[in-house]
């Protein structure tokens, strides 16, 4: 048994070698779509094409306006005269939002009342708009408090008595900065080693079939759990080498802190690995043609990611997703890695994610084994 297996993974190695597009393919696109999606996924929002309708024209107008520049979060690309020409400049894209100050709205600060300030958004893409609407909030809201205080100094000659006020203090743990690249470059790992994976798998099968080596394995006496075992063992090694590859991007390219420890690490992409094998493997015995797979590969990857809570938190999703969530891997690879990496924290904690990736695992290798027929139908 040990000799044919050893002989089917030196097929399939060479088999890979001879391939020039299949070498640079374990290389050049992980490298590629980590730099992408590293500094492309974020949750910041900078430079908000922005327009300025200011029709006090006063002294704290402009300063607050100026406030909104030097933030960094705004780019003021149109002074329009009328609120006609806002509608236009977001209805053709031009700008994100539009900040509107009426006249008299010095007057009314200099009286110390309210001075209302109006925020157009463009709410297609209502993330964008969210962010940036607690953006304004914060620099108006500072400005508005900074002013009451000069007011209250000029009004009453002296220092402003203490005012009863609650102040919030933030602590975040584990990222201290709130730095949305940390977050991202875990999940970027996991979804990247899940898409390599399961294309890499989902081929193996069909492949043997459409270029016809498939009729000589079934001349030989290897069982077809030698088979499955000799199909997953070359790509389970690639997987390894290839998440090793991104991982060590991430953490040097985008000084992504790693806290946890490198064993646990790698037992989770262990178990995380033989997982996606199993669906690789599903989708190669249910496919006829490489084209069928392809599209198999493509209907599980997408939901996969999205039902993983990479970018989407799943407690925000409906109570069934939230179900469905349970028997997707890259949920629970995404915990051990973010885990891993900003946390810190051992095998107590994430024992759950482990067991639960072993568990899929070898449900769906008995799966494949049972559904396997050494045959051409």
């Amino acid at each position: 048994m040990l000799a044919r297996l050893w002989q089917m993974l030196i097929k399939e190695f060479t088999q890979l070698w001879r391939d020039p597009r299949s070498r640079f393919s374990l290389i050049g696109p992980p490298i590629i779509q980590m730099v992408i999606f590293g500094y492309a996924a974020t949750y910041e929002v900078r430079h908000v094409s922005t327009a300025v309708l200011d029709l006090d024209q006063s002294q704290e107008s402009r300063e607050l306006i100026a406030r909104f520049v030097a933030s960094g979060r705004f780019d003021v690309r149109a002074l329009p005269e009328s609120q006609r020409e806002i509608a236009d400049l977001i209805d053709r894209g031009k700008v994100t939002l539009a900040i509107q100050i009426r006249a008299g709205f010095a007057q009314r600060l200099r009286k110390g009342a309210t001075a209302p300030m109006q925020v157009i958004l463009d709410g297609t893409n209502s993330n964008t708009a969210l962010v940036a609407l607690g953006y304004i909030n914060q620099i108006a809201g500072k400005f508005g408090a900074e002013y009451q205080n000069d007011h209250l100094v000029r009004t009453s000659g002296g220092p402003p008595p203490e005012l009863p006020s609650v102040e919030l203090e933030r602590r975040p743990w584990y990222n201290a900065g709130l730095n949305s690249q940390w977050f991202f470059v875990p999940g970027t790992i996991g979804t990247l080693s899940l898409t390599l994976i399961v294309t890499l798998t989902a081929f193996s099968i069909v492949r043997e079939r459409e270029i016809g080596t498939l009729e000589q394995i079934m001349v030989t006496p290897m069982g077809r759990l030698e088979f499955i075992v000799g199909k997953t063992v070359p790509t389970f090694l690639i997987g390894f080498a290839q998440f090793g590859l991104i991982a060590l991007l991430g953490s040097l390219w985008f000084q992504v802190p790693f806290r946890g420890s490198v064993a646990i690490l790698m037992l989770g992409t262990a178990m995380f690995i033989f997982a996606m094998l199993g669906v690789g493997l599903f989708i190669s015995t249910v496919s006829s043609t490489q084209q069928q797979a392809m599209v198999a590969a493509f209907f599980f990857i997408m939901p996969a990611i999205t039902l993983s809570g990479f970018s989407f938190p799943i407690s925000s999703m409906p109570t069934a997703l939230q179900w469905l969530t349970y028997i997707d891997p890259l949920r629970y690879y995404l915990v051990i890695l973010r885990d891993c990496y900003l946390k810190g924290v051992g095998f107590d904690v994430l024992w759950p994610q482990t067991s639960a990736l072993f568990m899929i695992g070898l449900a769906l290798l008995l799966i494949n084994a049972l559904r396997f027929h050494k045959s051409l139908e």
